[in-house]
C-alpha cells in the first residue's frame, strides 16, 4: 500500500472533481480489502447506488467518502430510502473516510466504518431539496459518524502513517459478532459500547456502567428495566470478548 496518487489526464475543471477522480484511482490501484486482506479491490461503474468497490474474494461491498479536511460528525451521503432500504441487507456497503492533501497528492487519514455499526439511528434525513433545485424533493441522508463507537472506527492510514495490515484485520474481525444481531439488538449494544468507552479507560466497573443508566433510558423509554438491560449488554459483549471479566463487577476493554 502506497499514501500518494497519480494525476491522471483528465477533462475535469474542478478540484472537487479531480480529487473524486484521483481518489477511486488510488484506492482501486493500491488499497487492500480491510474485511479479508485481499490486496485489490475492483470498482463499480459511476453512480451506482450507494456502493463504490467490490472485495472479489469476500464479496463485501465498500462506499467511499473523501474529503480535504477531516470529517466532523457527520458526512453527507446518498438518498435516504436507498440508504434505509440496504441497513439490513447483506449487500449494505463498508464505509472507507478519507482524507486527502491536495496539493501532496497524499492520502492523510484513512479509516473504515464496518457495516455492522450502521443502524438506522446514525442515518439522518435530509431536507427535501427546494422547488427550484434540478431534483426537486429529492431526499438525501447524512452519516452521523459522531454516534459510531471509537470500535467501529478502524483506521489504516492515520495522520499521515500507514498502520499495520495485522492489526487492521484484527479491528475489524473483533466486532463481526454485531452481524448476527438484529438492528434493534445491535442499537443497545452499540450505545453501551459507546457508554463505556466514553469512560476513558481500559477497565471500569459496573457501577459505572450503571451511571448512563438516565441516558440509555432516554434513548430507550419503552424499557422500564435498565439496569438489567445495561448489565446484560455487558455480558454479551463479554461472551463475544470484546469486553473482558477481570473481577466481580469489574471489566476490561480487551485489545
Amino acid at each position: 500500500m502506497k499514501l500518494g496518487f497519480e494525476e491522471p489526464q483528465s477533462a475535469y475543471t474542478s478540484d472537487t472533481q479531480k480529487a473524486r477522480a484521483w481518489t477511486d484511482a488510488g484506492v482501486k490501484a493500491w488499497a487492500y480489502c480491510p474485511h479479508c486482506g485481499a490486496a485489490k479491490m475492483s470498482q463499480f461503474p459511476n453512480n451506482s447506488p450507494v456502493a463504490d468497490f467490490l472485495c472479489s474474494s469476500c464479496n463485501e461491498e465498500f462506499e467511499l467518502k473523501s474529503q480535504r479536511g477531516k470529517f466532523g460528525t457527520k458526512v453527507a451521503d446518498g438518498a435516504y430510502k436507498t440508504k434505509c432500504d440496504r441497513l439490513a441487507s447483506s449487500n449494505n456497503p463498508n464505509l472507507l473516510l478519507m482524507n486527502y492533501d491536495l496539493k501532496s497528492l497524499l492520502v492523510v487519514n484513512l479509516f473504515i466504518v464496518p457495516k455492522h455499526f450502521f443502524i438506522r439511528d446514525i442515518i439522518e434525513e435530509r431536507k427535501p431539496l427546494a422547488a427550484t433545485a434540478r431534483r426537486a424533493g429529492w431526499i438525501g441522508s447524512n452519516i452521523l459518524i459522531g454516534k459510531v463507537p471509537e470500535a467501529g472506527k478502524i483506521h489504516i492510514v492515520q495522520n499521515g502513517t500507514i498502520r499495520p495490515k495485522e492489526a487492521v484485520l484484527h479491528e475489524c474481525q473483533k466486532t463481526l459478532f454485531l452481524r448476527s444481531e438484529s438492528l434493534e439488538s445491535r442499537g443497545w449494544l452499540l450505545d453501551v459500547m459507546r457508554c463505556v468507552e466514553s469512560l476513558g479507560k481500559s477497565e471500569f466497573t459496573l457501577d459505572e456502567a450503571y451511571r448512563f443508566e438516565r441516558h440509555l433510558g432516554d434513548l430507550y423509554p419503552g424499557n422500564q428495566n435498565v439496569r438489567p438491560k445495561i448489565r446484560q449488554q455487558l455480558q454479551y459483549l463479554r461472551d463475544r470478548g470484546f469486553l473482558e471479566f477481570v473481577s466481580r463487577g469489574n471489566y476490561r476493554l480487551r485489545s
